[in-house]
């Protein structure tokens, strides 16, 4: 059998065992049967801090990660501190390589990112992309805030699925949550969020890359704002470039 028919199968099995638990159970669950081998990303927005609650509040074992790239709001550093503060567990950042940087800024400029999409997809190749490959070593599922109403592009994507070029499983708790569900859990629970919501912020990102926008705007329109038709993504969430597929078992 190949490994794309082994994958879709286990695939199937993995939401047969999700399928109809609550979202605690389920990275309850996930994290017993994967001891060490699931993390879950934040970048501090609505989304990623309705899941580092439910992990920290019930000291489930998942690593709770950051990308940080270095030209992050200040406010988002104080949502981060909060975070640790109320929970008393750490998020564990991940940085862009030191040499690559300095290459990109000589090269480029400090904002070279403005110049073309390929400037700013090389920006977050390396402060983003590249630091995720760390991040993701040794794990077998990565969960994110991602959520089905985020943009088209999202829409697209499965609850749970197999990112054959990384090797692991994606796990998006939250994609069929709308925005006044997330809003609601964060009100409910006294969790932290990004004071920049409440400034018509709809996405979080890089200080530069990112604005505030009109109330009924996309919520991907803020991000990378001065590029048209191009897909509103830093990379993280798209595949990488094909290589060989790896024998992997679930």
């Amino acid at each position: 059998m190949s490994p794309d028919k082994d994958t879709s199968i286990e695939q199937m099995e993995m939401e047969s065992h999700l399928e109809g638990n609550d979202i605690v159970t389920n990275l309850q669950m996930l994290s017993r049967n994967y001891p060490g081998a699931v993390c879950l990303s934040t970048g501090f927005g609505l989304e990623g801090q309705v899941l580092t609650h439910m992990i920290f509040s019930h000291r489930i074992p998942i690593k709770v990660f950051t990308l940080d790239t270095g030209r992050m709001f200040s406010e988002t550093y104080a949502v981060w501190s909060a975070t640790e503060e109320k929970y008393g567990q750490k998020i564990i950042p991940y940085y862009p390589d030191a040499g690559a940087l300095q290459q990109l800024v000589a090269a480029d400029g400090p904002n070279g990112f403005y110049c073309s999409p390929e400037a700013r997809k090389n920006c977050c190749r390396i402060r983003k992309v590249d630091p995720l490959k760390e991040a993701l070593a040794g794990q077998k599922i990565w969960i994110s805030g991602l959520r089905a109403e985020q943009s088209d592009m999202r829409e697209q994507m499965q609850l749970f699925s197999f990112d054959i070029s990384r090797q692991l499983y994606k796990y998006h708790p939250l994609f069929y949550w709308s925005e006044r569900e997330v809003k609601e859990f964060i009100r409910a629970y006294h969790i932290p969020y990004h004071p920049l919501y409440d400034r018509g912020f709809k996405s979080i990102g890089c200080a530069p890359c990112t604005r505030a926008v009109a109330p009924d705007a996309d919520m991907r329109s803020g991000r990378w704002w001065w590029e048209d038709n191009t897909t509103k993504e830093c990379g993280i969430h798209l595949p990488l470039p094909p290589t060989e597929p790896q024998a992997f078992t679930i």
